[in-house]
């Protein structure tokens, strides 16, 4: 098991991994609408929230050798089931044409009162094999 850190991801904020790399897979934690630079909520509504959370997973895919084409399932955690289209909207747009499985449930309340987290488990590719004389 390999753990994943990245500056351009907010730190985690408790005892656990921004993600985990094993078996070729990559299980990333939830992110939330953390700005990685200053550690603040950003402002604005759920649709400035998912984009942030969407770049949040992009810095952490991307540092576990991933990205977000290879996403195979998300988990989005909404503290109102109302921001659901708003949310949803972000989200296609994001993946575009790759959809990945997905659960999306609302909740009784997210860490720092932010309005979503989203987590997701992704491929990773194999690193190159080298090439060259032996």
């Amino acid at each position: 098991m390999t753990p994943i850190s990245t500056p351009l991801a907010p730190a985690a904020i408790g005892p656990y991994s921004q993600a985990m790399v094993h078996g070729g897979l990559c299980w990333c934690s939830g992110q939330i609408a953390l700005d990685p630079a200053t550690g603040a909520v950003v402002e604005g509504g759920v649709a400035e929230q998912t984009r942030r959370v969407l770049a949040n997973l992009d810095a952490v895919l991307l540092a576990a050798g991933s990205e977000r084409e290879h996403v195979l399932r998300t988990t989005v955690y909404l503290r109102e089931m109302a921001d659901f289209a708003a949310m949803n909207t972000e989200y296609a747009a994001y993946f575009g044409s790759t959809h990945p499985a997905r659960a999306t449930v609302a909740v009784a309340g997210l860490p720092k009162d932010v309005r979503v987290e989203i987590d997701c488990v992704a491929a990773v590719s194999p690193p190159p094999a080298s090439v060259g004389p032996r």
